[in-house]
C-alpha cells in the first residue's frame, strides 16, 4: 500500500565521509531534509567533542546578531526578507563573517557608548538651565529682590532655641542649595527634610512641564527643580546627605542675578552645540543599522546553518586514521538514491576525489514513522499526531480524516450561514497564505487558526451542505422548491389555533418528499418541530456512529494482514466485527426497516400508530425479553421471524467474547508448549502484538510480546476484550453527541433571531432604520463570537475526541516515534539552536 496509507519504509544506513567533504555533504543532507542521524557518541560529554570550538564560535555569532537585531528593532528599521535561503557558508568564510560582526558590534558600542555620554551631559545641561530659570523666578518674585527674600526667609528660620531666650539676632547670611529631583519622590522628600532638619529648612520647588530622557534606558522622567534655603554648614551637610539618599542632582547656582544670567548663557550656547554632535552620532547610528539590517536575516541563516553543520558533525565518530567520519542514519528507503547524489555533489563541492559510501544496515530496531504531508494533508496529520505517533508501517487515520472529520463536524454545526462565515474565513487564509506566512508572527492562537486553514475550509464547506439538508441558515429556512404540505384549512382557524398540526395520511401532504433536506415548513412547526428534529438527528447520530466504528474495525484487518498476525485477524479482527455487526449494526437495520415500512398511510398493522420503539426492541433483544403486548390491530415484530434472528445474533454475539478473551492466550500457549522453548522465535512470533486493535507489532511483527508470562498475556487480553466489549456500548452512545451539539446549535441560533434580530425587524419609519442597523451588528458580533468561534471549537473539540476514542480506538496503537530528518528548513522556522534536531 502507498505512503498516503501507511509510512514510509525506513532504512538504517551507515555512511563514510571523509573529513575534508563531510561539512559540504552533511551541508547537502540539511537542504534535502531526508536523513535523521543518530548519536554515535552519546557518552561523550557535550564539551569534549571534536567540532566544540566551532559551536561555540556560531554561538558567538549568533549573540551578536541578536544584540544589532535589538538594535535595529529599537530604532524601528524595517529588516529585509527576501524570503531566500542562502547556502551554508564554507568553513573558511566563518572568518570573515566574526571579522564583519565584530567590527560591526564594537562599533555599535562605541557609538552608543558615545551617544549615551552626550546624553548624560545634554540632561545635565538642560536640568541646570531647568535650574537658572526656576531659581531667577524664586528670588525675583518678591518685590525689592533678594534682600527682602533672604529677610523674610532668615525670620522664618530662626531657632527655638533664639526665639525662647528673646536674645537679639544680628545679620545672618543664608545658604542654599538648588537641584533636581524625580517628581515622584518630592513629597517624601520633603517630608524628610522637615523631620531631619526640624522645620528649619525653607523649600521651594517648580515642576519642569516637559519630561526628560534618561540616558541609559531611554524612559521619559518628570523632574522638578527645587531650592533649599538653611542656616549653617550643619544643616548644609544634613541637606546634602538626604539629597544624596532620594537620587537628587545637585547643581552650582550663583547668588549674583549677573552671574545667573551669565552662567544661562554659557548653558545655552552648549546645549545648542551638543545638539549638533547628538544629530550626527545619531545618523552615523541609523547609517550603521540600516546596512546591517539589510543583511541581517541571511546573516542568521548563514550562522545557523553553519552551527546546525556542526552539531551534527559532532554526532559522528572518527576512524582510528583520522581521516574518515562515520554515521548511522535513518533514511526513508524511496529516497535512497536522492540522498547518494546530495551525497555526491557535496564531495564536488569540497573537492575531495574519494567518494562517500552509504551502506544499509540490517537491524531489529524499530524505525522511525515518516508521513509524507503536504501543505494540504499537513494539518490533518497533525490531528492524528497529537494523539500519538503511528508506530511503524501502522495504518495512517489521516487520508480517512480528511472527509470524516469535518463530516462529523458539520453534522453539529450545520447552518449554510455559519457555515459560509467560517468557509470564507478559511479560503482568505488559503487565498493569501503566502503572505501571512511570511509575517510569522508570535500570536499562538493566529498560528493555531492559519495551521488549521485548510481544515477551517472543509468544516465550513461541510457544514453548509448539512445546513442545506437541515435547510438551516441562521435558523431560518430556504423555500426553494415549494413546500409539499397544504394547509387545507380556513384562515381563521389557522389563526385561532396554536396548536394545530397537519396530517400526513390527509391531503395535507402531497406524498411525495422533500427534493432536497428537509421541508421549509417545519419552521413555522411550533409544537412538534423540535420532536421531528430529535428522532431525525438522533437517528442518524446512531447511524453514522456504527458506520464510523465498523470502518475502524476493519481497518485493524489491513494492519494484521500487513503484519501477518494470523492470530490476531482470527482471534480479534472476526470476533470483533461480528460483535459489532450482530447487535449495533442490526440496530442501524432496524430503523431503516422502520422508515420504510410504518407511514402514516399505511393500512395496519404497519401504520404510523403501530411503529415500535427502536431502543425498546434493543433492549428486549439483548435481554431476550419477550415484547409487550401491542396496540390492538398491530403486530408484535416489524418482519417475519424478528424473535429467532434476534435470539441467534444475541447468542453468536456473547460467543464472540470468549474468543476475543482466550482464543490468542490458548493459542500461544500451545505455540509454546510445541516449541518447548521459553521464549519462542521465528514463525511464531505472530503470536506477539496484543494490542486491541492489533495494531501495533510494528517492525518484525510485535514479538515484544514474546517473553512475557502467560498470566500477563491473559490479564493483558482480557483487559482489551473488557475495554472493547464495553466500549461498543459506550462509544455508540458517545456519538449521540452530533444529535446534542446539532439541537443546541439550531436553538441558540433561533434564541439569537427571536430576540435580538427580530426586534430590530419590527421597527418601524426612519429610526426603524437606524434601529435595525445597532440591532443587526450587535447581532452579527453575538453570531460569530458565539455562534461561530464558541460553537464551532466546541464542535472541533467532540469531533476530534470521536476519532481519537471512538474511531482511532479500533486500529491505532499511535506507539511509534517520529522520523525527525537533519533539515535546514524546520531549525530556520523555528528560529533557534539546532542541537535538538541534529541529536
Amino acid at each position: 500500500m502507498g505512503s498516503l496509507f501507511r509510512s514510509e519504509e525506513m532504512a538504517l544506513c551507515q555512511l563514510f565521509l571523509q573529513s575534508e567533504a563531510a561539512y559540504a555533504c552533511v551541508s547537502e543532507l540539511g537542504e534535502l531534509g531526508l536523513v535523521q542521524f543518530r548519536d554515535l557518541n552519546p557518552d561523550v560529554n557535550a564539551f569534549q567533542r571534536k567540532f566544540v570550538n566551532e559551536v561555540r564560535r556560531c554561538d558567538e555569532m549568533e549573540r551578536k546578531l541578536r544584540y544589532l537585531e535589538k538594535e535595529i528593532k529599537k530604532d524601528g528599521i524595517p529588516m529585509l526578507d527576501t524570503g531566500e535561503s542562502p547556502e551554508a557558508p564554507q568553513p573558511r568564510e566563518m572568518i570573515d563573517l566574526e571579522a564583519t560582526f565584530e567590527k560591526l558590534e564594537n562599533e555599535l558600542r562605541e557609538v552608543n557608548q558615545n551617544a549615551e555620554a552626550l546624553k548624560r551631559n545634554f540632561l545635565e545641561l538642560t536640568e541646570l538651565k531647568h535650574i537658572l530659570r526656576k531659581t531667577q523666578v524664586f528670588f525675583d518674585e518678591q518685590e525689592g529682590g533678594l534682600n527682602h527674600t533672604t529677610e523674610s526667609m532668615t525670620r522664618a528660620l530662626i531657632t527655638d532655641e533664639v526665639r525662647a531666650t528673646g536674645a537679639s539676632m544680628g545679620p545672618v547670611q543664608l545658604g542654599f542649595v538648588a537641584g533636581v529631583i524625580s517628581r515622584e519622590k518630592l513629597p517624601a522628600f520633603e517630608r524628610m527634610l522637615w523631620r531631619a532638619c526640624r522645620g528649619n529648612v525653607f523649600l521651594r520647588q517648580a515642576m519642569i512641564e516637559s519630561p526628560l530622557e534618561d540616558p541609559t534606558n531611554g524612559d521619559q522622567v518628570y523632574k522638578s527643580v527645587f531650592i533649599i534655603f538653611f542656616q549653617g554648614d550643619q544643616l548644609k551637610t544634613r541637606v546634602k546627605k538626604i539629597c544624596e539618599g532620594f537620587r537628587a542632582t545637585l547643581y552650582p547656582c550663583p547668588e549674583a542675578p549677573a552671574d545667573r544670567r551669565e552662567m544661562a548663557m554659557g548653558v545655552m550656547t552648549r546645549i545648542e552645540d551638543l545638539n549638533t554632535v547628538l544629530g550626527q552620532t545619531q545618523d552615523h547610528r541609523h547609517r550603521v543599522l540600516v546596512a546591517a539590517a539589510k543583511n541581517l536575516k541571511n546573516w542568521f541563516v548563514k550562522v545557523r546553518k553553519i552551527k546546525a553543520i556542526y552539531h551534527t558533525l559532532n554526532l559522528f565518530n572518527l576512524d582510528v586514521t583520522q581521516k574518515c567520519l562515520i554515521a548511522e542514519c535513518w533514511v526513508p528507503l524511496l529516497d535512497i538514491e536522492t540522498i547518494q547524489l546530495a551525497l555526491r555533489r557535496g564531495t564536488e563541492r569540497s573537492g575531495s576525489s574519494v567518494p562517500p559510501i552509504l551502506n544499509r544496515m540490517q537491524t531489529f530496531e524499530n524505525p522511525p514513522t515518516y508521513n509524507r504531508t503536504n501543505k494540504f494533508t499537513k494539518a490533518f496529520q497533525a490531528l492524528i499526531d497529537a494523539y500519538g505517533v503511528a508506530s511503524y508501517r501502522e495504518m495512517n487515520p489521516a487520508p480517512y480524516t480528511i472527509i470524516t472529520f469535518p463530516f462529523l463536524f458539520a453534522v453539529m454545526f450545520g447552518d449554510i450561514g455559519h457555515g459560509a462565515i467560517m468557509a470564507l474565513f478559511g479560503l482568505w487564509m488559503i487565498r493569501k497564505e503566502k503572505g501571512l506566512a511570511a509575517q510569522k508572527t508570535d500570536n499562538e492562537i493566529w498560528n493555531i487558526f492559519f495551521g488549521g486553514r485548510y481544515i477551517i475550509f472543509l468544516m465550513g464547506v461541510f457544514s453548509m451542505y448539512t445546513g442545506l439538508i437541515y435547510n438551516d441558515i441562521f435558523s431560518k429556512s430556504l423555500n426553494i422548491f415549494g413546500s409539499h404540505w397544504h394547509v387545507s384549512y380556513n384562515k381563521s382557524t389557522v389563526w385561532n389555533n396554536k396548536m394545530l398540526q397537519l396530517s400526513p395520511a390527509t391531503s395535507d401532504y402531497e406524498g411525495t418528499p422533500y427534493p432536497f433536506g428537509m421541508d421549509p415548513i417545519w419552521q413555522v412547526a411550533t409544537s412538534n418541530k423540535i420532536v421531528f428534529q430529535n428522532a431525525y438527528k438522533m437517528k442518524i447520530s446512531i447511524i453514522f456512529g456504527v458506520l464510523h466504528m465498523i470502518f475502524g474495525v476493519v481497518m485493524s484487518w489491513h494492519n494484521h494482514t500487513y503484519f501477518r498476525n494470523r492470530l490476531s485477524l482470527i482471534y480479534e479482527f472476526i470476533p470483533q466485527l461480528v460483535f459489532l455487526l450482530l447487535l449495533f449494526f442490526y440496530m442501524v437495520l432496524l430503523m431503516f426497516i422502520k422508515w420504510n415500512r410504518f407511514a402514516a398511510t399505511n393500512p395496519m398493522p404497519y401504520s404510523e400508530g403501530c411503529a415500535p420503539s427502536i431502543l425498546i426492541t434493543f433492549i428486549d433483544m439483548v435481554l431476550f425479553n419477550t415484547p409487550k403486548t401491542p396496540p390492538k390491530g398491530c403486530e408484535v415484530y416489524m418482519f417475519w421471524g424478528q424473535h429467532f434472528i434476534q435470539v441467534v445474533f444475541v447468542l453468536v454475539a456473547l460467543g464472540c467474547i470468549p474468543v476475543m478473551l482466550l482464543g490468542k492466550p490458548i493459542k500461544i500457549m500451545q505455540a509454546r508448549k510445541l516449541a518447548n522453548v521459553q521464549p519462542i522465535t521465528g514463525a511464531d512470533a505472530e503470536v506477539g502484538g496484543m494490542s486491541n486493535g492489533g495494531g501495533g507489532g510494528g517492525h518484525g511483527g510485535g514479538g515484544h510480546h514474546d517473553e512475557e508470562e502467560m498470566s500477563e498475556i491473559f490479564i493483558h487480553q482480557g483487559i482489551h476484550t473488557i475495554e472493547y466489549v464495553l466500549g461498543s456500548v459506550s462509544h455508540t452512545a458517545s456519538y449521540l453527541r452530533l444529535w446534542a451539539l446539532s439541537l443546541a446549535h439550531a436553538q441558540l441560533a433561533e434564541v439569537l433571531w427571536t430576540m435580538v434580530l427580530s426586534i430590530g425587524l419590527n421597527k418601524e419609519g426612519w429610526y426603524g432604520g437606524v434601529f435595525v442597523t445597532v440591532v443587526f451588528a450587535f447581532w452579527a458580533i453575538l453570531t460569530v463570537g458565539i455562534l461561530v468561534l464558541m460553537e464551532g471549537l466546541s464542535a472541533f473539540l467532540h469531533t476530534l475526541r470521536l476519532h481519537w476514542v471512538e474511531f482511532q480506538s479500533k486500529f491505532y496503537l499511535g506507539q511509534g516515534y517520529a522520523f525527525q530528518p537533519f533539515s535546514f528548513d524546520s531549525i530556520i522556522e523555528n528560529g533557534g539552536s539546532a542541537s535538538g534536531d541534529a541529536e
